[in-house]
């Protein structure tokens, strides 16, 4: 501070610490290949958004409801991102509050739900969220949630099965959605089911929300009563949450965001919000998630020819899993994942449907695509990618043919960098 007020002063004068890690991840960042799923690139004009001077406004409330005074402009703000919200998403109602997509779901379980219920959800180890009954999570805590998960021969989600858990178990809630399953889902057959046993329909569209702006996957606002996302994968925005809603839940929503889940509104991150769904309103939004899912297809298809089990035989979305195990019977994804990312590729180890091994080691490795592909690369560059992914886990204890697949690693990341 000086004697004006707040200072003025440059990031690396007030803190060179903190600039000094900052740089270092910007050197990460543009020299890795990413494909971590949740991940994604904002664009320069979000981010400004994002640190903008609104960190600076407290605006308990909604637009023209406050509790401070003050919020004419962020009152704006909030409303463009709601117009625009329901504009991209086809809603009758939107509520931009939301931290992240975890709080996004407490508000709508507590608009829902009384402590007790029962819920339907994806089982984590089956594909799911940890806010879909997790016992490690206040979901599974507060909530008798039951797990369905996945066929065994084919790996999908079988909807008959579905139905019969949905008949016995009798739910309050019916949740539709996952943190690692590669194939689409049948929103018309979960909300019959919904409708036949007299339970509310969510989608928690967090993965493929982006997908949905840009218009290669069924909407899901068309059948659900309840639709939570996030806006920072696919999406592209900053990090944080969105609900969407039918108006007759509206009400119940807006109040258990604010007074329920949460206190004030983030108004940097509702305005960068604001701005990422101006930028999914275009037709050049629309060409980058198609080829998010050429990518993903072309990605899968690499595994494929170099003798690797894609889950569930490919993919339909960004995602694509693979069973480690398809290497060699001693590899985890532990350590496929430890050992890609010292060579220059991030990705996370995932546990695979009925995984014998731990959460924490696995069997698997899950990638997204829409990182690259914010990045430009297009299907050859992925088929390229898959190639080297597959060569550097066959040779791990190889270090000479390891420095060479580095070497094409690194030549590949910096052609494509994010923040070049």
């Amino acid at each position: 501070m000086n004697e004006k007020g707040a200072s003025q002063e440059s990031l690396n004068n007030v803190d060179a610490e903190i600039s000094e890690l900052i740089d270092n991840d910007l050197n990460r960042q543009n020299t890795h290949i990413h494909l971590i799923a949740s991940e994604n690139f904002a664009s320069k004009a979000v981010m400004e958004a994002s640190g903008s001077i609104l960190t600076n406004k407290y605006s308990e409330g909604f637009p023209g409801r406050r509790y401070y005074e003050g919020c004419e402009t962020v009152d704006q703000i909030e409303q463009l991102a709601i117009d625009r919200a329901c504009e991209l998403f086809e809603a009758d109602h939107a509520n931009v509050q939301p931290h992240s997509g975890s709080s996004a779901n407490m508000a709508v379980y507590l608009s829902t739900l009384e402590p007790g219920d029962t819920v339907l959800g994806m089982s984590l180890d089956q594909g799911g969220h940890l806010t879909h009954g997790s016992p490690v999570n206040f979901s599974g805590q507060v909530y008798n949630f039951v797990g369905y998960g996945l066929d065994e021969d084919t790996e999908l989600i079988n909807m008959e099965t579905v139905y019969n858990m949905a008949l016995e178990h009798k739910p309050k809630l019916i949740i539709a959605g996952y943190s690692s399953y590669s194939q689409s889902l049948d929103f018309q057959k979960f909300r019959e089911i919904s409708d036949e046993v007299g339970a509310h329909f969510m989608v928690d569209a967090a993965h493929f929300i982006g997908l949905v702006a840009g218009k290669v996957v069924d909407n899901p606002t068309k059948y659900a009563d309840v639709v939570t996302a996030t806006t920072h994968k696919a999406l592209r925005g900053p990090r944080g949450g969105i609900i969407l809603t039918r108006e007759e839940f509206a009400k119940d929503i807006d109040k258990n965001i604010f007074p329920g889940a949460q206190g004030g509104a983030l108004n940097n991150q509702i305005a960068a919000k604001a701005v990422c769904f101006k930028e999914a309103l275009t037709k050049e939004y629309q060409k980058y998630a198609k080829q998010i899912l050429n990518n993903a297809k072309a990605l899968s298809d690499s595994f494929q020819e170099q003798g690797l089990r894609v889950i569930s035989g490919g993919t339909e979305n960004h995602i694509v899993l693979v069973d480690t195990r398809s290497v060699d019977e001693e590899l985890t994804g532990k350590e496929a994942g430890i050992l890609l990312n010292d060579r220059g590729i991030t990705l996370n180890r995932n546990a695979i449907p009925f995984d014998p091994r731990s959460p924490f080691i696995t069997s698997g490795i899950r990638m997204g695509t829409p990182a690259v592909t914010t990045c430009g690369m297009k299907e050859n560059e992925l088929t390229q990618v898959g190639y080297l992914i597959s060569e550097i886990m066959k040779n791990r204890s190889d270090e000479n043919k390891l420095n060479e697949l580095e070497a094409e690693v690194r030549s590949l990341a910096t052609s494509f960098q994010p923040y070049g």
